[in-house]
C-alpha cells in the first residue's frame, strides 16, 4: 500500500509552525494541521516572541481611540516600505539605508489620523528618562518612527492620542502577548468602508508569529483599519467587510461592485492598516526593508482592495539581532508575510462589536 499524499496550503504550514511556537511538537499528519487551523488559530503566538521585543498599549475607551508601541530599547535595524496612497508617518526618511542613525528604539503605532502622531512624543519622553537613544555626544536622542490610521470617524473626534497616551502605552509594555482587538492602534479601527461607513465592519490589532527550523523566530502585529474587505486566503471568502444595505449580513465590496450599486463619495484618508514585523536575526537596513516589503503581501493575501488612494497602509520591520543563526532573507520575509497575514485574520476575530459596527461574531 503506497503513501497517500496529502496538500499541505500555507496556512497548513504556519499553523505547524504556530504549534511549536505554542510549545508542542507536531506529530499529526498535516490533515489533521489543517482541521485545526482551517478557521481562526488561537495559539498563543505574537510579536513579543522575539527576543527584544516588547509591545505596550493605551486606549481611549470613551471614543475609542488609543496607540500601539513597540520597543527595542537596546536598539533595532529597522527598514519601513509604504504602500498606500494617504500615509500618515515620521521618521521614515530616516529608516533608508542611505542614512546615517543605524537603529531605532522604539516604533508608534497609532489611531487619531495626524494628531495621533504625537504618541511619539510620549514614547520619546520615557526613553529619554532612562537615557536611550541615539548618542549624539550631548544628548542620547530615542529614535522613535510612527504611523498612523484615520478612526476620527468612530465616536467623538476631538478624543485623540496623545504623548501622554504614549507614554502610558510604554510604562505597560512587557512581553506578554498583547491584548487583540479593540485595543490601542485597533481600538477604534473599522474595515469594509467603499460603501461608507454604515455599511462596515469592526475592525482591530492583532498578533502572531512563528519559529522556522534553526530557531529564528519572526513576529507580526498589525493593526487593521482597511477600506477593503477582510478575506480567509484558504477559502478566498469574506470574513468582514462590506455589509449588505440592510446591514444584517456581509455582502462583500467587489460583489456589491459588480451587482451594480453606486459607490458613495468617499473622502480621502479614510482608512490606513499599519504594523510591525520583527525577528530576532541580525539584519542590514537593507535587508530589513526588504522584509518589510515582503511582508506587505500577507496584507494582499487577507484584504481587499488594499493600499488603495484612502489607505496609508504602512509596515515596519525591526531585527533585534539577538539570535545567533545567519538568516535567510527571504525564507524571512517570506514567512513575515505569513506572520502579517495570521494577525490581520486575529484582529479582526478578536473584535468585539461597537453601535453601528458590528464584529465577525455579531453576524454569525
Amino acid at each position: 500500500m503506497g503513501i497517500r499524499q496529502q496538500r499541505i496550503n500555507r496556512r497548513d504550514l504556519l499553523g505547524m509552525g504556530l504549534a511549536t511556537m505554542a510549545g508542542g511538537v507536531e506529530t499529526g499528519l498535516p490533515g489533521e494541521v489543517a482541521a485545526r487551523s482551517s478557521g481562526f488559530d488561537r495559539s498563543g503566538s505574537a510579536i513579543t516572541d522575539v527576543a527584544g521585543i516588547r509591545v505596550g498599549q493605551a486606549t481611549h475607551m470613551r471614543r475609542p481611540t488609543g496607540c500601539t508601541v513597540i520597543l527595542c530599547e537596546e536598539g533595532a535595524v529597522a527598514g519601513v516600505d509604504v504602500r498606500g496612497a494617504a500615509p500618515g508617518t515620521r521618521e521614515t526618511d530616516l529608516l533608508n539605508p542611505l542614512n546615517l542613525v543605524q537603529q531605532v528604539h522604539a516604533i508608534a503605532l497609532a489611531g487619531g489620523s495626524a494628531f495621533g502622531l504625537d504618541t511619539a512624543s510620549g514614547v520619546i519622553r520615557y526613553l529619554e528618562e532612562r537615557r536611550i537613544g541615539f548618542d549624539t555626544g550631548v544628548a542620547k536622542v530615542p529614535i522613535v518612527p510612527a504611523a498612523i490610521l484615520f478612526d476620527l470617524a468612530v465616536g467623538d473626534p476631538a478624543i485623540r492620542p496623545d504623548a501622554t497616551l504614549g507614554y502610558e502605552a510604554c510604562r505597560q509594555a512587557s512581553t506578554k502577548r498583547p491584548a487583540m482587538g479593540n485595543v490601542g492602534a485597533g481600538a477604534g479601527a473599522t474595515v469594509g468602508k467603499l460603501f461608507g461607513m454604515e455599511r462596515a465592519m469592526k475592525g482591530g490589532i492583532g498578533t502572531a508569529s512563528v519559529t522556522l527550523p534553526g530557531g529564528l523566530t519572526v513576529g507580526a502585529i498589525i493593526a487593521v483599519n482597511a477600506v477593503g474587505d477582510i478575506f480567509d486566503p484558504n477559502t478566498g471568502r469574506v470574513i468582514a467587510g462590506t455589509r449588505t444595505a440592510d446591514g444584517s449580513r456581509i455582502a462583500g465590496t467587489m460583489a456589491t461592485i459588480l451587482s451594480g450599486e453606486k459607490l458613495p463619495p468617499l473622502l480621502g484618508g479614510t482608512a490606513t492598516t499599519i504594523g510591525v514585523v520583527a525577528t530576532d536575526a541580525a539584519l542590514t537596513r537593507v535587508e530589513a526593508t526588504k522584509i518589510a516589503q515582503m511582508a506587505h503581501d500577507g496584507l494582499a493575501r487577507t484584504i481587499n482592495p488594499v493600499h488603495t488612494l484612502y489607505d496609508g497602509d504602512t509596515i515596519f520591520a525591526l531585527a533585534t539581532g539577538k539570535a545567533a543563526t545567519k538568516p535567510n532573507v527571504t525564507l524571512l520575509g517570506a514567512f513575515a508575510a505569513e506572520v502579517a497575514a495570521q494577525a490581520v485574520l486575529r484582529a479582526v476575530h478578536a473584535a468585539t462589536g461597537l453601535p453601528g459596527l458590528p464584529a465577525i461574531s455579531d453576524l454569525r
